[in-house]
């Protein structure tokens, strides 16, 4: 639920969620029926919008309860739900005709024809197969201009065609195609391919080997090649991260895309601000995927996610009296050191840890511990969910391909 409203506050129109079955990602921390209804309740009361995803590959005994989940998410007012199978499909079409329906990218629409079937059985969006260029795109938005088209512009990658894959299955007997991916592409191998003529290289660092382990989407300096194409929903890949990266990630984008426009050549001139800010958030390096042609695509370059320990605490409240900020900790930090906050509807300001207290009103010099409530002398007013992170060196954001 803090996830959702954060993405709300840092600039989302819409969020999609899983409940506890039938999600490509039920392994998360999923929404009950309950709280999917409020979270929907909340979404309503300040004009947004909630999808839910049930976009499983549906085996024979997932069906079982099917109706009355979908029955109960057209009574609570979900404005779309994510479906990927026919079965599904044409359920939930039967048992709660006023649910829109968005066809998820693991069905995997790849051409105008499928994306026409779609729109023909009722569906009023899809999610474009992430292996799908701008042209191609463009190409169905032409010959089919009466579905919207979603694309994923940031975030991880799955390394299989349209997110169907089969090695969790085979190694760990958890199925990636009904929710329960152990991601595999992230483990450590040690393999050896050669082809006709060419040697595939294994790139290798401290860590191990990642051969499998694509770079992460990121599109965020080419918003106006996605809305020329025809794309009228852009898509952050974010259900399993923190509230950090859903408000960080957020915040960029809705700034982009507000500058965008606002005024496209503004846009374009504060591409390395963008960059800049994507760079401070944990990554496995950035890739245009498809857009641009089947190279890069994917860009698998062997490298770990790198992670980092730059969030430090997340704003609860703030007295205007006393300029203190009740703030929770999430990695430790001290007096004296940089930090930047990130505010979700002002600009950021940046300054140094000078003073701060427990919750018996001690003064203390670092906050070493977990979760640990602290009040901190902040310079500006914050509000709830704003963020504290280090300030940190700007790193050269890499390889940014137009193909």
């Amino acid at each position: 639920m803090d996830r959702l409203k954060v993405a709300f506050e840092y600039g989302a129109d819409a969020v999609y969620i899983g409940g506890h079955t039938m999600s490509m990602r039920a392994k998360a921390q999923n929404f009950s029926p309950d709280e999917m209804a409020e979270g929907i309740r909340y979404a309503h009361s300040i004009g947004r919008r909630v999808y839910v995803a049930v976009n499983i590959c549906a085996h024979n005994a997932d069906f079982n309860g099917l109706e009355d989940y979908l029955v109960h998410l057209e009574k609570i007012g979900a404005d779309a739900v994510l479906i990927s199978d026919p079965g599904v499909f044409t359920l939930a079409q039967k048992v709660a005709p006023d649910l829109d329906i968005h066809i998820s990218t693991q069905a995997n629409v790849t051409n105008y024809a499928s994306a026409a079937f779609w729109r023909d059985m009722g569906a009023k969006r899809f999610v474009a197969a992430r292996e799908l260029s701008l042209a191609e795109i463009a190409e169905i938005r032409k010959k089919t201009p009466n579905i919207e088209i979603e694309a994923f512009v940031h975030g991880a990658m799955c390394m299989a065609y349209s997110g169907r894959c089969l090695i969790s299955n085979f190694l760990n007997e958890r199925d990636a195609n009904r929710g329960e991916c152990a991601q595999p592409c992230r483990f450590n191998y040690n393999v050896t391919e050669e082809k006709t003529g060419e040697v595939f290289p294994i790139l290798e660092d401290a860590h191990g080997t990642y051969i499998f382990n694509s770079k992460d989407l990121c599109m965020i300096n080419h918003l106006d090649d996605l809305i020329a194409a025809g794309v009228t929903s852009l898509k952050i890949e974010g259900r399993m991260k923190t509230e950090y990266y859903v408000g960080a990630v957020t915040k960029i984008y809705r700034e982009a895309l507000d500058d965008f426009f606002t005024d496209p050549e503004q846009y374009k001139k504060k591409a390395p601000h963008y960059s800049a800010e994507l760079e401070k958030i944990g990554n496995r390096g950035y890739t245009t995927g498809f857009f641009y042609g089947k190279n890069p695509g994917h860009d698998y370059t062997g490298e770990k996610q790198t992670t980092n320990q730059d969030f430090l605490a997340l704003a609860e409240s703030y007295d205007p009296h006393t300029g203190l900020a009740n703030v929770e900790q999430r990695n430790k930090f001290q007096k004296g050191d940089s930090i930047e906050i990130l505010r979700a509807t002002r600009p950021n300001f940046t300054q140094t840890v000078d003073y701060m207290h427990n919750e018996d009103g001690e003064e203390i010099t670092s906050a070493p511990h977990p979760k640990q409530k602290i009040y901190l002398r902040l310079n500006e007013p914050v509000a709830k969910h704003d963020m504290i992170r280090k300030v940190t060196a700007s790193k050269k954001m890499n390889n940014f391909i137009h193909g």
